[in-house]
């Protein structure tokens, strides 16, 4: 028996691209592929195809401004060679906006980026964005790529989400997966709880994600109209040990039970 609303994993392979960032910073993917080169290993567009054929609904990666992991070869050749759904997180940046309306992903979600974080921090601030923001959405539609927008679980954010004219929020849920007693961790379930109802009743569809993992997730199956959740570093970790292919697999069932 299939639950009333099958929930959507989306799998974050950026960390696939820092491990190989590591080693193979300064390598070009032109010399990479000469027979007497080395080989950048491992390789997030393989880890795309392991991702989906372990039944994952869909492939996130970050095209961050300074290239820190995931690289311009690695979106296109992804975009190629998938079957389910690109979602290219960026911030509203010229270049990247340009990468985006040229490799057309199925979803763009727009994030704030600061060079000094180690992954993304926190929501972005949408009721005080320049007015840039609605512009580069409007461009992002135009060529058919929904728009989502990562906000944090505050109604003045997701009210101006829906202002800016995005199609999705996609709540950040790091307080939530951070949050070290029960009574923290109820009070930010209270508050993706009332941010996902409110994202529903503006017309907006419900994505989830950063800080989840192995434990927390069946805790954010509580929080209703979710369509996908996006999460990678837990994943990844896991796959160390078991595989990826199993590691998604498992996440895949911890999600089974959501309700909608």
């Amino acid at each position: 028996m299939y639950p009333a609303r099958v929930i959507k994993l989306g799998v974050n392979i950026d960390h696939v691209a820092t491990l190989r960032q590591v080693r193979y910073k300064t390598a070009t993917h032109q010399a990479s592929h000469e027979a007497s080169g080395p080989i950048p290993e491992p390789d997030p567009v393989w880890a795309a195809v392991e991702v989906e054929l372990a039944g994952a609904h869909g492939i996130t990666m970050h095209l961050r401004e300074d290239r820190r992991h995931i690289q311009e070869r690695d979106v296109r050749m992804v975009r190629q060679i998938i079957r389910t759904r690109l979602n290219l997180e960026m911030a509203d940046v010229p270049e990247i906006v340009a990468v985006a309306e040229e490799v057309r992903p199925d979803e763009v979600c727009i994030v704030p980026e600061n060079r000094q974080e180690v992954t993304t921090e926190g929501g972005l601030n949408v009721a005080r964005a320049p007015k840039s923001l609605s512009r580069t959405i409007a461009r992002l539609k135009k060529a058919g790529i929904a728009v989502s927008l990562f906000v944090d679980p505050d109604p003045k954010q997701v009210r101006a989400a829906a202002d800016a004219g995005g199609n999705f929020v996609e709540l950040h849920t790091g307080a939530y997966g951070h949050s070290r007693s029960e009574g923290d961790t109820a009070a930010e379930l209270k508050k993706l709880i009332v941010a996902a109802r409110l994202a529903h009743d503006l017309g907006l569809h419900v994505n989830a994600g950063h800080g989840l993992n192995y434990q927390n997730t069946p805790g954010i199956l509580a929080v209703p109209h979710l369509e996908t959740l996006n999460t990678g570093h837990s994943i990844i970790s896991r796959a160390v040990f078991v595989g990826l292919r199993q590691a998604v697999r498992e996440m895949l069932a911890v999600m089974v039970p959501y309700k909608g």
